[in-house]
């Protein structure tokens, strides 16, 4: 299969390395500069120095050039980017169903990918999202990965799972687009508190405490927004929770040690030098959960510490002197 990646960031360019050995690659940057990085190095510097690309893999910075070398489109931009990706895509004209990896709200309206799609890319054509737990140099490297992708298209979820399958990189199917992408996007809120746990040495057992009870968060407001519960019993939702709350490839996990030494927000984006998409999120997950009556105790604490100046500690105490109440809920 032929297949364009659109986003030379870390994800995007493990995504090329790893499928490349199986599909026909090509992979778009947005920026000249970084094209002329990747063509004369056929290493990705700026995001992702210690994978060399494979010389199968097409570079480009033509949107055109990708979306006329593909049957299938993924995109991974931030998804702060993605819905600009979306309208440059519609421009062209092109008739290429898309798969997007991005995960998050948008920040201005706290809408899921798959609804900016719905505004942004109206061929309806079939489209789905792929999330789960997976660390981009773990998949460069060929490591054993399991995916989900989903898409209200049940054939196309289907197709494209056993398209993009193989022995190291597992794709399982779903139709709970909005369950998927919830659960994407909001670990990564809980994973800088879970970083903020372990930066302020409370150990094991407050890091399982908090991520199961982050899962109810996750579950929560997933719920309300119209996913499925098994969905965040599965890959997307407390497999990739678990992986990035306790793994130290976690840029957001990252975040949240650095929050808890004391450091301000703008130093550390600056010393992390890629996307947290957590530290963008996190509001956007908070309003919702407002909209929704979805009490968000641990999103609040992030959000209170991220954006109001909130100490890492004061934030910790009130969490701590919640009232007790039933673990139901």
């Amino acid at each position: 299969m032929r297949i364009s990646i659109l986003g030379a960031g870390a994800w995007g360019t493990a995504l090329a390395i790893n499928l490349s050995a199986h599909h026909q690659v090509t992979l778009w940057t947005k920026f000249p500069d970084h094209l002329a990085e990747l063509s004369t190095h056929r290493v990705n510097l700026s995001f992702f120095p210690n994978f060399p690309l494979p010389d199968t893999v097409q570079i480009t910075d033509s949107l055109q050039i990708a979306l006329d070398a593909a049957d299938l489109v993924l995109i991974v931009v931030p998804i702060a980017g993605f819905r600009e990706t979306l309208r440059s895509i519609a421009k062209t004209q092109n008739k290429v169903p898309i798969i997007w990896g991005c995960k998050g709200f948008e920040s201005e309206d706290s809408k899921l990918p798959h609804q900016i799609v719905e505004e942004e890319y109206a061929n309806k054509l079939p489209c789905g999202v792929l999330s789960g737990p997976s660390f981009a140099e773990e998949v460069a490297q060929g490591l054993p990965t399991a995916l989900t992708l989903a898409s209200e298209d049940h054939e196309f979820s289907n197709q494209m799972a056993a398209q993009l399958h193989s022995a190291r990189l597992r794709i399982y199917s779903s139709q709970d687009v909005i369950g998927v992408e919830t659960g994407g996007a909001v670990k990564n809120v809980i994973t800088i508190a879970a970083g903020i746990s372990d930066g302020m040495g409370f150990g094991h057992n407050a890091r399982a405490a908090l991520i199961t009870r982050g899962l109810k968060e996750v579950t929560r407001l997933g719920l309300g927004l119209g996913g499925h519960r098994e969905t965040f019993m599965g890959l997307a939702g407390v497999g990739d929770l678990l992986l990035t709350c306790t793994g130290d490839l976690s840029r957001n996990r990252r975040v949240g040690l650095m929050l808890a030494e004391g450091k301000s927000l703008n130093v550390i984006l600056g010393e992390l030098g890629h996307v947290a998409e957590g530290v963008h999120t996190a509001q956007a997950v908070l309003r919702l959960g407002e909209k929704l009556n979805i009490e968000m105790p641990i999103t609040q604490a992030v959000c209170s510490i991220l954006h109001e100046g909130v100490s890492a500690g004061k934030a910790v105490e009130v969490l701590l002197n919640r009232e007790q109440k039933s673990e139901a809920y």
